[in-house]
C-alpha cells in the first residue's frame, strides 16, 4: 500500500467522491483512495462494515491492519496490484475481517480503477459491505451440493450394486457383487459380515478382510447379544456410531474387532416376505455417525440385497433338486462290459436367470446283451425342465427293456417311439441306438432325428458315420413312420465309437456340420483313453458354456482281451427247401475244417443239423444259420439259429419211437455250452464248441 507521507501532494478538487445516498440505504459502505497521495477515504458506513470508530481511523490504508489479517491483506493487495498493471477497470473480492469481538466475518469490496489520458492510475473509487449473510448462503448451499453429491454417490452405488445383483444366480454370486471393488467398497465400508438364518441360529457365510474373522461366531443363537443377532430379533438396523457405543453395547463382541479400528458399523436385518433370512453388517474406519440419508440408503440396499438372496436361495434349493432327480434318471453306475473301455459324461445346462433350468433331457445308457452283445444309447428330450428330465427316465427305463427283450434295433426304436406317443406328452426325443457284437466287431445302429456318431480309429484318425435316420421318438408313432433303417459299421480292435448330444456340437450361430468338423478334430488330437478324452471333451464344453446339456458315451474295443474272429459265415435256409438245407451242412463242414478245427467237425455239423432241422419243422419260417470262429483266452467255435418263433425249444426224453425229443439232448450232450436268446420278433439258439490250438 502507498505510504502515509505522499498525503503532502496535492489532492484532487473532487476528493473524496460523494457517495450515492443509495449505498447507505443498502448497507454498503464506500471509499476514495488517492494512489498519488495514498490517501484512502471511507465514508460513515464503511467504517460501521470495518467495525471501526471514526477516531480510530486516520486514512492511512495500514491502519486497517487491525482490522484484515495478514493473509487477507496480502491477497488484497496482490489483487489490486495486479488490476492495476493489467489495465484492468475494475476489480472485486471476498475476504474476511476480524470484528472488534474477535469474531471473523465475510465482507466483499469492489474497486473502479481510475486513470489519467496516459493511462496511470490516478485513484480507486469503490465500495465494501458486509457480505456475511451472502457468503453464509453460500456455504450452505455448498455444504448442501456436497451432501446431494454425496447423495448422488450412495445412489449410484445402491442402483450399480442392485443392478449387478440381478445377475447374480448363487448365494456365492450375491457375496462376489458385495465384496467386489465396484460395490459396497464405494460406500467407505472397510469390512463385510453376512450371515443366513437356518433353524434359529445365524450361520455365517462371508466375512471380510482376511484376519477378520471372530472365533466362535461361524454359528450363533439369534439370542445371543451379538449386533446381527439383534438386528435378526428386532426386525430392525443397528447404527453404532463410536468406537464407545460398539463396546458399551456389545462387549463380547468388542475386543475381538479392535484390531480393525472401526469407528462405526451398521447391521441390517435382511428380510424377505415378512421374514428375516440373515442379517448383513457393514463396518467402517473412517466415519463417524450416520445421517438420516445414510440409514435411508443403506435400508434401502439391506432390502435389495435381501430379495437378491432370496432369489438365490431358492435357485439353489431348485438346483438341488433337479440335480437329484437328473441323477436318478441316469444310470447309478455303468456295468462292466469285458472286451470294452467305457466312458460317460454328463455337464448339466447353464440357462442364465432360470430357476431349476440346469436340468435337461439328455441321457446316456449302456445295456449287456446275451452272446457278446452290448447296446449302447444316447437320447435327448426335448427341453430344459424336470419335466423333461422325468420323460427321460421312463424312455430310458423302456429302451433298455426292449433291448434286454431281445428286438432288433430297429423295433427298439420303433417301440419305444410309440411308448413316447402314449405317454400322452407335448415332448418328443431323438436318439440313437447301436447294438455292438464285441467277438466281431459288427455295430448295427438306428437314429431318430440324432446326429450322427463318430469312430476314432486306433491310429488316432477319427471319421463321421452317416446314418440315415427315422424321426425322433414320438413324432415318428404320430405321423405312422415307425421304419427306421439300420446302418451297419465295424470297430476294429483299438477302434473307439463316439456317441453324444447336439450339446457337445452346437454352437449359436454356427452350422452343426461346422461344428462335426470341430468335434472330430478336437478328438482326432485327444488323448487315446477313454476317460481322459471323455474329461476333455466335457471341458470344452465347459468352457464354451452354452444353455444345453450334453451327454457323451465312448465305448472302445479293447486290443488285448477282447474275443476277436477269426471268421464268419451266414447262411439262409427257407422252410421246404432242401438244397439249401443240404448247402448249409456243406459250408459248416468246409469253414469247420478251414478253421483248424476237423477234429469237432462231425459234431458242430450233427447239432446244426439238429436246430436247423427243428427251427423248421416247429415254426412256418426259415431259418438263419451263423457260424463264427472266436479266438481269446481259447479258441472257440460258435454256432447260431435264429427263427421266427417266440416260443422256447424243451429239453425232454425221446418218444417212444425214438424219432423225437432228442434234439436238445444232442444240443446238450456234443456242445461245451448252449443257451437261447430273444431276437425280437423270434429267438435264437445257439452253442459253442472249445477246440484245440493249431500247431
Amino acid at each position: 500500500m502507498v505510504d502515509r507521507g505522499a498525503s503532502a501532494l496535492a489532492l484532487p478538487d473532487d476528493w473524496p467522491a460523494h457517495p450515492d445516498p443509495i449505498l447507505a440505504l443498502n448497507r454498503m459502505g464506500s471509499f476514495d483512495w488517492d494512489l498519488d497521495s495514498g490517501l484512502l477515504h471511507m465514508d460513515a458506513q464503511a467504517h460501521e462494515v470495518f467495525d471501526l470508530r471514526p477516531d480510530e481511523y486516520d486514512g492511512n490504508p495500514m491502519s486497517l491492519g487491525v482490522r484484515v489479517p495478514r493473509g487477507e491483506a496480502q491477497r488484497l493487495d496482490a489483487l489490486v496490484a495486479k488490476a492495476i498493471k493489467d489495465g484492468s477497470e475494475n476489480y472485486g473480492t471476498y475476504f474476511r475481517l476480524r470484528c472488534r469481538n474477535g469474531t471473523l466475518r465475510w465482507t466483499h469490496t469492489q474497486g473502479y480503477i481510475r486513470r489519467d489520458e496516459t493511462g496511470r492510475p490516478r485513484r480507486i473509487v469503490g465500495i465494501v459491505r458486509d457480505a456475511t449473510q451472502e457468503m453464509g448462503e453460500l456455504e450452505a448451499r455448498r455444504e448442501q451440493a456436497a451432501q446431494d453429491e454425496a447423495l448422488r454417490r450412495q445412489t449410484s452405488v445402491v442402483q450399480l450394486t442392485t443392478a449387478a445383483l440381478a445377475h447374480a444366480r448363487t448365494v456365492q454370486d450375491v457375496i462376489d457383487v458385495l465384496k467386489d471393488t465396484h460395490g459396497l467398497t464405494h460406500l467407505g465400508a472397510t469390512s463385510l459380515v453376512m450371515g443366513l438364518v437356518e433353524a434359529g441360529r445365524i450361520r455365517l457365510i462371508a466375512e471380510g478382510p482376511a484376519g477378520s474373522f471372530v472365533p466362535g461366531t461361524d454359528i450363533t443363537r439369534i439370542d445371543e447379544p451379538y449386533p446381527m443377532s439383534e438386528a435378526v430379533r428386532t426386525l430392525s438396523p443397528r447404527f453404532i456410531e463410536s468406537p464407545e457405543e460398539f463396546a458399551d453395547r456389545y462387549p463380547i463382541l468388542w475386543p475381538h474387532i479392535t484390531g480393525l479400528n472401526i469407528t462405526s458399523a451398521a447391521y441390517l436385518p435382511l428380510i424377505a416376505e415378512a421374514r428375516p433370512i440373515g442379517a448383513m453388517g457393514l463396518l467402517y474406519s473412517d466415519r463417524h455417525g450416520f445421517t438420516p440419508e445414510d440409514r435411508n440408503v443403506l435400508i434401502a440396499l439391506g432390502s435389495s440385497i435381501a430379495q437378491s438372496l432370496q432369489r438365490a436361495m431358492l435357485y439353489e434349493q431348485e438346483k438341488d433338486l433337479a440335480t437329484g432327480l437328473q441323477q436318478a434318471m441316469l444310470p447309478r453306475t455303468i456295468p462292466s462290459v469285458p472286451g470294452t473301455d467305457v466312458a460317460v459324461r454328463y455337464r448339466a445346462a447353464s440357462t442364465e436367470g432360470a430357476l431349476g433350468r440346469d436340468i435337461g433331457g439328455d441321457w446316456y445308457d449302456l445295456i449287456p446283451l446275451p452272446g457278446g452283445r452290448v447296446g449302447a444309447v444316447i437320447g435327448d428330450v426335448q427341453g430344459h425342465d424336470t419335466h423333461a428330465a422325468a420323460v427321460m427316465g421312463q424312455l430310458r427305463i423302456v429302451l433298455r427293456a426292449y433291448a434286454a427283450e431281445g428286438h432288433t434295433p430297429a423295433t427298439v426304436m420303433a417301440r419305444a417311439s410309440v411308448f413316447l406317443h402314449e405317454l400322452d406328452t407335448d415332448r418328443f426325443a431323438t436318439c440313437l441306438y447301436a447294438e455292438a457284437d464285441l467277438d466281431t466287431g459288427v455295430v448295427q445302429v438306428v437314429r431318430a432325428g440324432h446326429i450322427d456318431p463318430l469312430v476314432r480309429q486306433a491310429g488316432g484318425s477319427c471319421r463321421r458315420v452317416t446314418v440315415d435316420g427315422g424321426l425322433p421318438l414320438g413324432l415318428s408313432a404320430e405321423f405312422g413312420q415307425l421304419d427306421y433303417p439300420v446302418a451297419t459299421l465295424e470297430l476294429e480292435p483299438g477302434d473307439t465309437l463316439l456317441l453324444c448330444t447336439d450339446g457337445l456340437v452346437e454352437t449359436p450361430g454356427a452350422d452343426l456340420d461346422d461344428g462335426m468338423r470341430t468335434l472330430t478334430g478336437l478328438i482326432s488330437v485327444g488323448p487315446e483313453d477313454v476317460w481322459e478324452l471323455a474329461d476333455k471333451l466335457i471341458d470344452v464344453a465347459e468352457a464354451r458354456g452354452g444353455d444345453d446339456d450334453v451327454a457323451l458315451l465312448l465305448l472302445r474295443r479293447r486290443t488285448a482281451d477282447a474275443q476277436q474272429s477269426g471268421g464268419r459265415l451266414r447262411q439262409h435256409v427257407a422252410s421246404g427247401d432242401p438244397e439249401a438245407l443240404m448247402q448249409a451242412r456243406h459250408m459248416i463242414r468246409a469253414a469247420v475244417a478251414a478253421w483248424g478245427a476237423r477234429e469237432r467237425s462231425d459234431e458242430i455239423e450233427l447239432v446244426a443239423d439238429e436246430l436247423i432241422t427243428n427251427a423248421l419243422m416247429h415254426t412256418e419260417g426259415a431259418a438263419i444259420v451263423t457260424l463264427r470262429a472266436l479266438t481269446g483266452s481259447d479258441r472257440r467255435m460258435r454256432l447260431e439259429v435264429e427263427d421266427s418263433s417266440s416260443a422256447l425249444p424243451r429239453r425232454r426224453d425221446a418218444g417212444e419211437s425214438g424219432l423225437s425229443g432228442r434234439g436238445l439232448l444232442l444240443v446238450d450232450l456234443l456242445s461245451d455250452v448252449w443257451g437261447v436268446e430273444a431276437r425280437g420278433r423270434g429267438k435264437c439258439v445257439w452253442c459253442e464248441f472249445v477246440v484245440r490250438d493249431r500247431r
